[in-house]
């Protein structure tokens, strides 16, 4: 006979099941954790080895959370704005959703007009993260995530074991380290996190008013929005950043407008940015890629990155997204700072190369650090 208690308090969605007030996916439970030091708090999920929350103080030892999302896995389920995820196996866009490796042509999961974005349709936003160790607090505060992603995932060649710790190791220091095994195959890995940012605070309104200083003096441009395989300077283009101002002073500068050229007119819609920069410091090695501060409040945030660029994205298509709180989240509400390799790379040799070979190491580190001025 059923366990009729059972029945009554399990909910069955078309993503799984509810059992008292827990989600599970095929058996595993889905949930939030949080690792904490002092008034410094993150939380995450194992729902896309995602980045939920970071509360930090501003100038007057005000606390806010300043990342962007929502208070239910369920919303994270649901969510189409990548909101805090790990995306892959490739971050970013693949131009024909298909590559060619080793003389075979290999067919991707086609999720955006003739293009793979971050990884495809059930990508690693789009999974169940196992937790491996979560240490809440502490003086080592951390937890990792680990995903077995299998040959022929979305199309990619080859067994993959992905690894995403997340650790507080410093007063207001979080630490990403992302690695990935490829186990019998070569295959491309670009893993990147996709976390909005609001040093206001999440339910502050926009971001056009942060100063934004970008450690790199190039970029690569694009046409809809795949590289074209160029890599151009910044200087005296609406895309320098290397000395800190508002987005929004070079958004109104009419007279930057004036001067770009051809590929770079595209790269600069009305809306905001989202493009990807080449970072100052070379490849594989730890640099500075970016500094924003939020005047008002007074917060800072420090990232420094392994990785060879960073996608700066000012949230131009968050359209009218329930988030935490109910608040509502508009265009400019967050800005997204993803580090990552370039996009496109398996298409253009001389971008730095994001193939894996069979029983080596893919590692991407970032590390950001919190402060007020």
């Amino acid at each position: 006979m059923p366990n009729v208690s059972l029945l009554l308090c399990c909910t069955i969605l078309s993503f799984g099941i509810v059992v008292n007030g827990s989600t599970y996916i095929n058996g595993e439970e889905v949930g939030f954790y949080e690792i904490k030091t002092g008034n410094f708090s993150v939380k995450l999920s194992n729902w896309g080895a995602s980045l939920v929350s970071v509360v930090v103080p501003d100038r007057y030892g005000n606390l806010a959370d300043v990342v962007l999302g929502y208070d239910s896995v369920e919303d994270y389920m649901n969510d189409t704005q990548y909101f805090g995820a790990i995306v892959g196996r490739v971050a970013n866009r693949i131009s024909g959703a298909s590559f060619t490796l080793n003389g075979i042509v290999y067919q991707l999961d086609n999720n955006e007009k003739n293009k793979t974005l971050h990884g495809g349709k059930h990508g690693f936003n789009k999974v169940v993260w196992k937790v491996q160790n979560h240490v809440k607090d502490g003086p080592s505060p951390s937890i990792t995530f680990s995903y077995y992603s299998p040959d022929g995932d979305q199309g990619f060649p080859g067994d993959l074991l992905v690894n995403v710790t997340y650790a507080l190791t410093g007063p207001y220091k979080l630490e990403v380290n992302m690695e990935a095994k490829a186990l019998n195959k070569p295959t491309p890995v670009n893993l990147a996190l996709h976390a909005y940012w609001n040093l206001g605070g999440h339910n502050s309104g926009g971001i056009l008013s942060h100063k934004v200083k970008i450690f790199a003096s190039h970029l690569t441009p694009t046409v809809r929005s795949i590289p074209t395989g160029q890599i151009l300077p910044v200087k005296g283009t609406p895309y320098d950043f290397l000395q800190p101002h508002t987005i929004t002073s070079v958004m109104n500068d009419t007279t930057l407008h004036a001067v770009i050229i051809n590929p770079l007119k595209e790269l600069f819609p009305d809306n905001g940015y989202d493009v990807n920069y080449v970072l100052d410091g070379g490849v594989d090695k730890m640099k500075e890629a970016a500094v924003v501060c939020d005047e008002k409040s007074g917060r800072v945030v420090e990232l420094w990155t392994s990785a060879p660029g960073m996608q700066f994205y000012t949230g131009n298509y968050v359209k009218n997204v329930k988030g935490k709180g109910d608040f509502v989240y508009g265009d400019h509400a967050g800005l997204a700072l993803e580090t990552q390799g370039f996009p496109d790379a398996v298409h253009h040799p001389n971008f730095p190369s994001q193939i894996v070979g069979p029983g080596e190491v893919y590692r991407h580190k970032m590390v950001y650090t919190f402060s007020t001025n």
